[in-house]
């Protein structure tokens, strides 16, 4: 052995304490031996003064003085090498230098010697500690002496550090308890040995040599039959397992699962059978239950923390527990003498397989699981599997009160201590249901099926268990009413199937591999076959196991994969299903439950409820557009609104209940009742809202005034707007603002008052005590953010037929005063306020004049943006002029004769506005001022103006295009149609056909007098066809007297003066609400020709098409029924945006999701460019195109048209939604780069889908002669 002189060895043992002391606070918060290690062997990478330290530098200098020589000699022989022409790369030469150093004599003998050096310096430095220790314990005790009477110690000593006490136990005191615990040592002594084991720190004991024998004697120890030395033992499991790390607790885990796996494979032991069930009160059993209770504590534990940890010790406990789980005994003797396997164990103390659940929910710990399920331990998801047929074929066989015997005493096992074999079996059913339910969520658990069954032929396929998770709703029992429902209803059959149906729903790739099929369809759906049929649904069917399935439907419908699959099963194009669809049959049974046309649950408590379910389900359904046309045959608005109004009425008759009554508690709890049952059924009116032709059969019911007073009630709640709904309450909203009805039934809500209120908090007001606290800043954007949700909100409310009804025919306040408190509370109050600004008192009663006057001037861009909104604001309250006076009042005087105006937000925005609606024209015909300032000397180049006309440069340079009529020959073919005499459906046919080949190759001489022409001659000739007129032939003559001398109203008449700015022309529009944009533009198409325009209507007003392009055509019309007329619905709102709601969902889908996040409707835009013929939205050239093509090839090209120009926008509405201005981009933006032509080939693929479904239900508007 080397020798170290004195001097060195202080000098070294010097170095180390340095070094020690420097990496104390590492060390000592390792939580164990080899972590303390792995922090040293990695010292270099993660200390910055590594290389400072006197030891290190003593290490460095040892080896250079020892192998320098070696390494320089290597380095040379590498280079001569090099410069003869092999070339090495610099690494290539200090891997070869290092292992030939690291193979030499000189590095092993200088290995060794270290050593033996630091051998010497560390047990001398131990030598010296120990004596340090002895000599500090004598201290202490002498202390303990003096101190005998009072129990504070002085814990300042080293002597207690956990190092110090660490290395007091290990020395030998391991090896003592070890004696100790020996089953030959007595009573006493063994205990003591268990009480020093247990309160010694957990990871000191883990940390001796000795720790593996202790482990495995402590596991022998865990048979001992003295229950309190093992609960000792299993004491200082519990504790290791709370103290400890992952890589010491999981060698406690697994020889805890080992001694389980053995304990239930040797037949020593007496485990108990089925027959003889488990009593708790045996001490056996408590104490193989506290065993397992242990193990299943540290399963739903670790998850936690596991995955900090290296993957191997997690699948040691992972196979570990698998492995104990799958023991199976003989099963050669009758089931009823089967010993309980281990799983029967942790069914009892985790019923729902919590411990399952969590170890599958990261991806981490789920791969393993399920790798080794498939590879080894396939046998527990067969005998899962197993448990749940064998149940279900128990509820089959057995009569419903025996069966009912697994449930009830399962609810009340906390008040026995004995469960027999069948509440064993119930018990372990419900833990394989849980466990099964959540190995199908993931792909890979999925993949372990078919499942191969010895008691049955055929695999159990994945349908085949979702059939029998569905079958086991309406055949197991239900819980008794009379026993408290709250725990027992948990633990149910029906309700635990159901939980995982319902999650299964949740999970989209799994629905679709595993529920939405036809077979698991039937299977849902096979009690409502039986009780339409007029038999009772199944054995054990109860009102519970019908409120189950309509949950699980509900959930399907709620998910467009799911919803198809009720609407046209499977197979979507098959004509061969006799039987009618899932949607069909849930609505025949839920109008059958409504209109109480099904005797076996009448009287029942239960029936109000079972109603809701299943008119939830329809809800889901008819709250989209294809689900609305298809259950429309079962006028389902009709009988919910019968429903409501009978419970409306029982409500109004409730006894007020009289003090000291026994009957209070009775009459609160039926009121209650009744009042849940009347807010459902508003609720379940209010989603027919949802889409426009549902909007009108809400209309039809005289309810939607209810019907929106409940949806403010529930807004001003904050209540989520349904279970199943992802947004809010927008797009309800926009839909019932998009009539007059619907907006009068927003205001007399409340609705729109609330909204303005708090519109004005956040613009004018804000709350006082944030305002101390935190300052209002000053706002940087035009509209606030704070502001935005109610901009957004007002625009989505001010569509024509709400400002209509809201602002038509009154008068602004204009006061003289305007108190600083007065907080406005209709869209007059608004207009007056924040737009039309005319008076001093206005501006002063603002405290943010600026901020607030912009966002009017914006709310009025957007509002103006419908032309019939314009000239009805136009016509009451001059807008224009109004603000022509404020651009001229915001001007500076610089000399005699000359003003400038000056530019700040306000005249830059009065500036956008004024020509916005001044200038009519698509996005090539007129030039919009942008609304932000320029960089450079010229902040703002537009000129600005205070009196007509505009300045000409906002008027577009581009020319219109024209083509010489004569010179085309595919037109000549198409004008050469018109001459032949035989008309029939052929010819109309070709001249489609002509025209369709015009507009896919030369879209551009469709114009000018060629277009006036076409129009013509097509029209007449189809108004001569009888089987193309749609409407019977009505004569007018130019000299009656209520056409001649008809005075327009106000808005007719600026109507007249825009079509003129836009073509010099003139036209006397028929008598309307708002202005006739359809012969508006016939009039400028035929050139100004008032007796061409005339006759022309004359004759289109016969065809179906009129319908739909000429919306004054049908108003008041008597050719539509009554309670249409009433509604004040156009024809163009319920069927062309119905329908282009639906076909968006189906063709843009993106686009349509993007609706809904914005919660707005397309409905609402798409009436408004129809409205206004595209005015203003596309260049004139376009409009034509627009009107022709409707003319030439049906009225349903007008849906086409507006799915094309949706799928035009898609990545600017995506954007804009992203942005949270979509319905401002919608009406303000021009369609730019949009043309007719190029969707052409677009257009009539939808046709050939869709055509005969739109076409049908457009001839269906009109009163059918009986």
């Amino acid at each position: 052995m080397a020798r170290v002189s004195g001097e060195d060895e202080a000098m070294l043992q010097a170095m180390l304490r340095q070094l020690f002391q420097s990496v104390k606070e590492k060390i000592t918060g390792a939580p164990s031996l080899e972590c303390a290690e792995e922090i040293l062997l990695h010292l270099e990478e993660t200390d910055e003064n590594f290389h400072n330290y006197e030891f290190v530098k003593y290490l460095r200098q040892y080896i250079c003085n020892t192998l320098g020589s070696m390494i320089e000699e290597e380095m040379e022989k590498w280079t001569s090498d090099q410069n003869q022409g092999e070339e090495f790369g610099y690494d290539t030469v200090v891997q070869h230098v290092t292992k030939r150093t690291q193979e030499s004599k000189e590095y092993k003998e200088m290995i060794h010697s270290l050593k033996n050096i630091m051998m010497i310096v560390v047990e001398s430095m131990i030598n010296k500690f120990e004596e340090d220790e002895i000599r500090s314990q004598e201290r202490q005790k002498k202390i303990q002496k003096e101190k005998s009477s009072s129990y504070c110690t002085d814990n300042c000593s080293d002597s207690d550090s956990s190092f110090n006490q660490s290395y007091k136990f290990c020395q030998g005191k391991l090896q003592l308890i070890l004696d100790q615990l020996d089953p030959g040592q007595p009573k006493e002594v063994r205990y003591e040995a268990l009480q020093t084991l247990c309160s010694a720190p957990p990871s000191d004991v883990l940390n001796c040599e000795n720790w593996t024998t202790l482990c495995e004697k402590l596991t022998v120890y865990l048979s001992d039959p003295d229950p309190v030395f093992s609960d000792r033992i299993l004491k200082f499991y519990a504790q290791t397992f709370t103290l400890s790390p992952l890589h010491m607790t999981k060698e406690i885990y697994t020889s805890l699962a080992k001694y389980l796996e053995l304990y239930f494979v040797s037949r020593e032991n007496h485990i108990p059978t089925l027959s003889t069930g488990i009593d708790i009160s045996n001490p056996n059993v408590t104490h193989l239950l506290k065993k397992i209770r242990l193990l299943n504590e540290y399963q739903k534990e670790a998850p936690s923390f596991w995955i900090r940890h290296p993957e191997k010790y997690m699948e040691e406990i992972v196979e570990s527990t698998l492995s104990l789980l799958s023991v199976k005994h003989d099963q050669s003797h009758l089931v009823s003498q089967k010993i309980l396997d281990p799983i029967y164990f942790l069914a009892l103390v985790d019923t729902k397989a919590v411990w399952f659940k969590k170890w599958m929910h990261a991806y981490y710990s789920r791969t393993a699981v399920l790798r080794l399920l498939e590879k080894k331990y396939k046998s527990l998801i067969t005998t899962a599997v197993q448990q749940c047929v064998q149940y279900f074929e128990l509820c089959e066989t057995m009569k419903g009160d025996e069966v009912l015997g697994h449930s009830k005493s399962c609810g009340i096992k906390q008040k026995t201590f004995y469960y027999s074999g069948q509440e064993l079996q119930y018990i372990y059913f419900i833990h394989s249901l849980s466990l099964l339910g959540r190995l199908l969520i993931y792909t890979q658990g999925r993949k372990l099926f078919p499942i191969k069954l010895k008691t049955r032929k055929d695999s159990v396929s994945l349908t085949d268990l979702l059939v029998l998770f569905t079958q086991l709703i309406y055949h197991s029992p239900t819980c008794p009413k009379m026993t408290s429902p709250g725990h027992l209803e948990n633990y149910s059959p029906a309700s635990m199937a159901t939980e995982v149906l319902c999650i299964l729903c949740d999970q989209k790739e799994c629905a679709v591999e595993c529920l939405y099929n036809n077979t698991v369809i039937e299977a849902l759906l096979q009690p409502i076959h039986n009780l339409m049929k007029g038999t009772k649904a199944a054995p054990n069917c109860s009102e519970t196991a019908l409120i189950h399935i309509a949950h699980i439907l509900a959930r399907i419908a709620s998910v467009e994969e799911g919803l198809t699959l009720l609407l046209y099963g499977e197979n979507m194009n098959s004509s061969e299903e006799k039987s009618p669809t899932g949607a069909h049959l849930i609505a025949q049974f839920s109008k059958k439950l409504l209109d109480e046309d099904i005797s076996i649950f009448s009287g029942s408590e239960m029936f109000p409820v079972v109603k809701g379910a299943f008119t939830s389900v329809c809800r889901q359904i008819y709250s989209t557009c294809e689900g609305l046309q298809a259950l429309i045959p079962y006028s389902l608005h009709e009988s919910i609104a019968k429903a409501w109004k009978k419970t409306s009425l029982l409500s109004e008759r409730i006894p007020t209940p009289v003090e000291g009554s026994d009957s209070v508690s009775l009459v609160s709890q039926e009121s209650q009742n009744i009042m849940a049952w009347e807010e459902n059924l508003l609720d379940d009116l209010l989603n027919f809202a949802a889409t426009p032709k549902g909007l009108l059969l809400l209309q039809r019911t005289g309810a939607i005034n209810e019907c929106v007073t409940f949806m403010f009630n529930q807004y001003a709640k904050k209540l989520q707007i349904s279970r199943h709904k992802k947004f809010g309450y927008g797009v309800l909203v926009t839909q019932v603002a998009s009539t007059a009805a619907g907006a009068i039934a927003l205001q007399n809500s409340g609705f729109i008052n609330a909204l303005i209120t708090e519109l004005w908090a956040n613009l004018e007001c804000g709350r006082d005590d944030v305002r101390v606290t935190h300052p209002r800043y000053t706002p940087v954007d035009p509209i606030d953010q704070s502001c935005q949700k109610s901009f957004l909100a007002l625009v989505n409310l001010l569509s024509y037929p709400a400002v209509f009804e809201l602002v038509g025919n009154q008068s602004l306040p204009n006061k003289a005063e305007y108190s600083l408190r007065e907080v406005p509370t209709s869209v007059i109050d608004i207009i007056d306020r924040l737009i039309i600004l005319n008076s001093e008192a206005k501006i002063r009663s603002l405290f943010n004049y600026e901020q607030s006057h912009i966002f009017g001037l914006r709310l009025l861009s957007v509002v103006c943006c419908d032309l019939d909104t314009l000239l009805l604001l136009e016509a009451q309250y001059q807008v224009s002029e109004m603000l022509l006076n404020a651009q001229e009042e915001n001007t500076l005087e610089t000399s005699e004769s000359h003003r400038e105006f000056i530019i700040d937000s306000l005249s830059v925005e009065r500036n956008h506005v004024l020509v916005r609606i001044n200038l009519i024209g698509g996005p090539m015909e007129r030039i919009l001022p942008p609304r932000l300032l320029e960089k450079g000397n010229e902040p703002y180049p537009w000129p600005m103006f205070s009196s007509y006309p505009l300045p000409s440069c906002y008027l577009s340079d581009c020319v219109t295009r024209s083509t010489d009529l004569k010179q085309d020959d595919d037109l000549g073919k198409l004008l050469l149609c018109f001459k032949m005499s035989d008309k029939q459906t052929a010819w109309i046919e070709n001249c489609r056909r002509q025209f369709c080949k015009i507009m896919k190759a030369k879209p551009d001489i469709i114009s000018g007098g060629a277009l006036v022409e076409l129009l013509e001659n097509f029209v007449l000739h189809l108004s001569e066809s009888p089987s193309e007129c749609y409407f019977p032939s009505v004569e007018y003559t130019a000299t009656d007297a209520n056409v001649k001398n008809e005075n327009l109203s106000s808005v007719q008449q600026l109507g007249v003066k825009m079509t003129v700015r836009y073509i010099i022309g003139k036209y006397l529009p028929r008598n309307h609400t708002g202005h006739d944009w359809f012969v508006s533009s016939l009039f400028i198409i035929m050139l100004g020709d008032k007796d061409k325009t005339f006759q022309f209507l004359q004759q289109f007003s016969r065809l179906l098409t009129s319908a739909f392009l000429w919306l004054p055509r049908l108003h008041i019309s008597r050719y539509l029924p009554v309670d249409t007329i009433e509604s004040g619905i156009h024809p163009v709102y319920f069927c062309s945006t119905h329908y282009i709601e639906m076909l968006l969902k189906a063709e843009v889908p993106l686009v349509f999701s993007a609706f809904h996040m914005s919660g707005f409707a397309p409905s609402q835009i798409c009436l408004q460019w129809i409205t206004q013929c595209f005015w203003n939205y596309l260049d004139w050239v376009e409009i034509c195109h627009y009107i022709a093509t409707c003319v030439f090839l049906g009225p349903d090209y007008q849906v086409y048209i507006c799915i094309a120009i949706f799928k035009h926008l898609q990545q600017d509405i995506l954007q804009h939604t992203q942005t949270q201005d979509l319905q401002v981009f919608l009406k303000e933006e021009a369609l730019h780069g949009f043309r007719v032509s190029d969707y052409f080939e677009y257009m009539e693929i939808l046709e050939q889908n869709y055509r005969p479904v739109l076409l049908r239900d457009m001839r269906n508007i009109r009163v059918q002669s009986t």
